[in-house]
C-alpha cells in the first residue's frame, strides 16, 4: 500500500468522524481529565443516550491543555457548532447535552466555539485567554483526535513528514533539521541536527534510535500529555530520526508510572506496523525500523542518557563518564541517538512543512516553540506551548491568569529540580536557553511552577534538594555526599537552628557538587539552592538571624497567639486543638458581660495558647469566627 492509499483511507475515516449524522461527544480523557472525573462523565454520557434510546459517537481524546477546566467535553451535531464545555460532572452533563442537542443552546459551562468565530457570548477557542499567545506545533493534535486511531493522525498531515523523508537522502534530512534550528527539548538544548550528524558519521555495526520518555520532574507533565494525546507524532519523529542516522532498531524508554501513555503507545506501535509505517521496508522505500517499548522503574537518574542506556541493557541505572558519548558508543556499545518526546514530536511537522516554517517562531538562537507544564499557585493550570522568547510575565499573567486570591507573585521555578527559582524582578525576561542559563536556571524539559507570597523559598530549596538527594544513584561522591550535606544545612535553617556561616557553606558545597558530579543530576542539583540564595538571600537571613520565616510557612519558626481583647470566649479553638495547648473558659466575653451574666457564672476567660505544646497545625486560625488568632 502506498502512502497515497493510506492517506485516502485516512481521509475517509476522518470524514466519518467529523461529518457523522449522529451527535458527537469528545471527552478529554488524558490522565488529568480522568483524575478530575472524566471516566464518570463518560459513563453518564452513555447512560444519557441509552436512556433516550438514541445513538451518539463518543470518543476519548487527549489533553487540550486547559487542565484547570477539566473534565471537558466537546459536543457537536449536524446543524450545531462544536462547543467546548468545562468543569463537566456526571450531575450536569445531561443538562449540557440536552441544551446543546435539543435546543441549540449553550449552558453556563460553555468555554469556547471550536470551529467558528465567537457566538452567543462564547469565545472562539483561539480567543480564550489561555490560548492567546500560544502556537501549537507539538500539541497540534492534542485533544482534537482519537489518539488510538492512526487514521485521525494521518488525516491531519501525520506521517507525511516520514513519506517525504524517505524520498530524501539522510544527509538532506539532517541538513533540514539543522536549518530549522531545533534544539533538544529535554533540557540541555543541544542542536538536534548536529546530534544526528554525529551519530550518522559514527562507525558501527548497528545503530539505535531512542526516545527518552522518562519524565520525572515534580510538576512536569508535558511528555505524558503528548504521549497520551498524540503518540504517533513521536513515532513519526523517531522513524525520521532513525532514517537520518541509519538506525534499524529503536526503543521508547517510558516510566511505568505512565500507564495510559504506555497503553496508547503500545497500540500506536502496532497500528503503525500494520500500515508499514514501522517495521521492514517502510512504505516500500527500502528502510526498516523496528521499535520496542521499555518500561522504566521510575528512577529520576534514568532520565540521564547513559543511565537510561544502562537500564535498557538490564543493568542498574547509573551514569558513566563521557566521552565516549552515546552517539559514538551507546546502547550495547553501538552508536546511539537519544532525543526526548517533545523534540521528536516536532520532527514530523518540520520535515513536512520545511525548516523556514519552523524557524519563523522563537529567537535567533532558540527557534520554534516550547511546551510548559504550568502548575502551582496560578489561576489557569495546564499545558501551554509558546514561541521561545515569550516572556515569563506573558506566560504567568496573560496565559496563566496570574496568582489566585489576589496574592503577590513571588517566584517561578523553571526546569524542575535541576532548574532555578526566578523572582518577580525577572518577570520580563525572555524564556529561551541563553536567558535562563544567565539567570542561573535552565529550560529543562518544561516544568514551570509558580509560587506566591506564602511560599518559603528556603523550604522550596530544601524540597528540591531532598528530591535530588533521594534520587541520586550514589555513584559519585560529590553528588552522594554533597546533596546530603546541603539538605542537612537547609533542614537546620528551616527549623530555627541555622548558623551565620550556613549560607557561605551552602555556596561552597554547591560549587563542589556542580564541578565534581559525574552526570547532569548532580551538576544541576544545586541550582535551586544557588538561585534562592542569589535572589532571596534576605529570607535565609531572616531564618538564620531572626529565627523567623517571612512567608509563615516553616512550622518550627511559627508562634500563635490570641488577642484577648478580640476573643469572644467561644472555645472553638480549644475544642479543635489536637495538642490540647489552648486554655480558657467558655462563656461571654468580658467586654460583653452583664451583672446577670456574672451572677449566673457565664463569664468567659479569654483563651491563650501554650506555644511550647503547640504543633503549629493552624486549626485555631481556621475555626476562630472573629479572627482573634494570629500567627507570627
Amino acid at each position: 500500500m502506498t502512502f497515497a492509499d493510506i492517506r485516502s483511507k485516512a481521509d475517509s475515516v476522518w470524514r466519518e468522524f467529523a461529518e457523522s449524522p449522529r451527535p458527537r461527544v469528545l471527552v478529554g480523557a488524558g490522565t488529568c481529565g480522568k483524575a478530575a472525573g472524566a471516566s464518570e462523565v463518560i459513563d453518564a454520557i452513555k447512560e444519557h443516550f441509552d436512556g433516550r434510546g438514541s445513538q451518539a459517537d463518543i470518543f476519548e481524546v487527549g489533553c487540550l491543555g486547559l487542565c484547570y477546566a477539566e473534565p471537558m467535553i466537546e459536543v457537536s451535531a449536524p446543524g450545531t457548532a462544536r462547543i467546548l464545555y468545562g468543569n463537566v460532572t456526571p450531575e450536569n452533563v445531561c443538562d449540557i447535552l440536552d441544551a446543546h442537542l435539543k435546543d441549540g443552546a449553550t449552558s453556563a459551562n460553555a468555554l469556547a466555539v471550536m470551529d467558528a468565530d465567537a457566538a452567543d457570548g462564547v469565545p472562539a477557542f483561539s480567543e480564550l485567554p489561555m490560548m492567546t499567545g500560544q502556537v501549537r506545533i507539538v500539541t497540534r493534535n492534542c485533544g482534537l483526535v482519537d489518539p488510538e486511531n492512526i487514521f485521525h493522525y494521518i488525516a491531519r498531515g501525520g506521517y507525511s513528514g516520514l513519506a517525504k523523508a524517505l524520498e530524501m537522502t539522510p544527509e538532506d534530512v539532517i541538513d533540514l533539521v539543522k536549518k530549522s534550528g531545533l534544539r533538544g527539548r529535554g533540557g540541555a538544548g543541544f542542536p538536534t541536527g548536529v546530534k544526528w550528524e554525529f551519530c550518522r558519521r559514527a562507525p558501527g555495526d548497528r545503530k539505535y534510535m531512542i526516545c527518552n520518555a522518562d519524565e520525572g520532574d515534580p510538576g512536569a507533565f508535558m511528555d505524558r500529555a503528548v504521549l497520551e494525546s498524540d503518540p504517533h507524532s513521536v513515532l513519526e519523529g523517531m522513524a525520521i530520526a532513525a532514517r537520518a542516522i541509519g538506525a534499524s532498531h529503536g526503543y521508547i524508554y517510558a516510566r511505568a508510572e505512565y500507564p495510559l501513555a504506555i497503553e496508547r503507545l503500545e497500540k500506536a506501535i502496532v497500528q503503525a506496523g500494520e500500515l508499514s509505517l514501522l517495521g521492514d521496508d517502510i512504505l516500500g522505500g527500502g528502510f526498516s525500523f523496528h521499535l520496542k517499548l521499555k518500561k522504566g522503574a521510575g528512577a529520576f537518574v534514568c532520565g540521564e542518557e547513559t543511565s537510561l542506556l544502562a537500564s535498557i541493557e538490564g543493568k542498574r541505572g547509573m551514569p558513566r563518564s563521557r566521552p565516549p558519548f552515546p552517539a559514538q558508543k551507546g546502547l550495547y556499545g553501538q552508536p546511539t541517538n537519544i532525543n526526548n518526546v517533545e523534540t521528536l514530536a516536532n520532527v514530523g511537522a518540520i520535515v513536512a512543512n520545511g525548516a523556514e516554517w519552523f524557524a519563523q517562531y522563537g529567537t535567533e538562537n532558540s527557534r520554534g516553540t516550547k511546551t510548559f507544564a504550568l502548575a502551582g499557585r496560578i489561576e489557569r493550570t495546564g499545558l501551554v506551548e509558546v514561541p521561545l522568547g515569550t516572556t515569563l510575565s506573558e506566560i504567568v499573567y496573560e496565559i496563566g491568569g496570574g496568582i489566585p486570591e489576589g496574592k503577590a507573585f513571588k517566584a517561578v521555578q523553571t526546569g524542575g529540580p535541576s532548574g532555578g527559582c526566578l523572582p518577580a524582578s525577572m518577570l520580563e525576561s525572555m524564556v529561551d536557553y541563553e536567558t535562563l542559563a544567565r539567570a542561573g536556571a535552565i529550560m529543562g524539559s518544561g516544568g514551570m511552577v509558580v509560587m506566591d507570597e506564602n511560599t518559603c523559598m528556603v523550604e522550596i530549596a530544601r524540597y528540591f534538594i531532598n528530591f535530588t538527594q533521594a534520587e541520586s544513584c550514589g555513584k559519585c561522591v560529590p553528588c552522594r555526599l554533597g546533596t546530603k550535606q546541603m539538605l542537612n544545612i537547609l533542614e537546620r535553617i528551616i527549623s530555627g537552628r541555622g548558623a551565620p556561616e550556613d549560607m557561605a557553606a551552602l555556596e561552597d558545597i554547591a560549587a563542589a557538587v556542580k564541578a565534581g558530579s559525574l552526570c547532569g543530576l548532580g551538576q544541576t542539583a544545586p541550582n535551586p539552592v544557588l538561585t534562592t540564595l542569589r535572589y532571596f538571600g534576605e529570607e535565609y537571613e531572616a531564618h538564620i538571624f531572626e529565627k523567623r520565616c517571612p512567608a509563615g510557612a516553616c512550622r518550627e519558626l511559627l508562634s500563635y497567639s490570641i488577642d484577648k481583647a478580640a476573643c469572644i470566649c467561644c472555645s472553638k479553638c480549644a475544642r479543635e486543638c489536637p495538642a490540647g495547648c489552648i486554655t480558657g473558659k467558655a462563656g461571654k466575653a468580658p467586654s460583653k458581660v452583664t451583672e446577670k451574666d456574672k451572677a449566673a457564672g457565664k463569664v468567659g476567660v479569654p483563651f491563650e495558647i501554650d506555644n511550647a505544646k503547640c504543633v503549629k497545625c493552624g486549626a485555631c486560625i481556621d475555626v476562630c469566627p472573629v479572627g482573634a488568632v494570629s500567627m507570627g
